[in-house]
């Protein structure tokens, strides 16, 4: 079983920044993609931004020059570092772990259980 615990949500003015960091635990042999998604009110689930274990990044055009993910892997841990943040950037944020288990070798897509963002005017 493994578990992701995100943190560092929560209400900030236009223009402000917040971190969110998120870490896996449990049975885990090797985590390959981690990302961030948001789901905001009446809306899907979208990709705000993901890193490859050697550290390959993706982002979305809306968040490109203003949000940087970051892992550090010997702590199974990806951050979200979000700049200039806008009203629309508000939702839930859930991070996402591709996660090879042990010691079963089968690859597996774990969720956090989301942490609220909530940017003011």
């Amino acid at each position: 079983q493994v578990q992701l615990v995100e943190s560092g949500g929560g209400l900030v003015q236009a223009g402000g920044s917040l971190k969110l960091s998120c870490t896996a635990s449990g049975s885990i042999f090797r985590i390959n993609v981690m990302g961030w998604y948001r789901q905001a009110p009446g809306k899907q689930r979208e990709l705000v931004a993901s890193i490859t274990r050697g550290g390959s990044t993706n982002y979305a055009d809306s968040v490109r020059g203003r949000f940087t993910i970051s892992r550090e892997n010997a702590k199974n841990t990806v951050y979200l570092q979000m700049n200039s943040l806008k009203r629309e950037d508000t939702a839930v944020y859930y991070c996402n772990a591709e996660v090879v288990t042990t010691p079963v070798f089968i690859t597996y897509d774990y969720w956090g259980q989301g942490t609220q963002v909530t940017v003011s005017s």
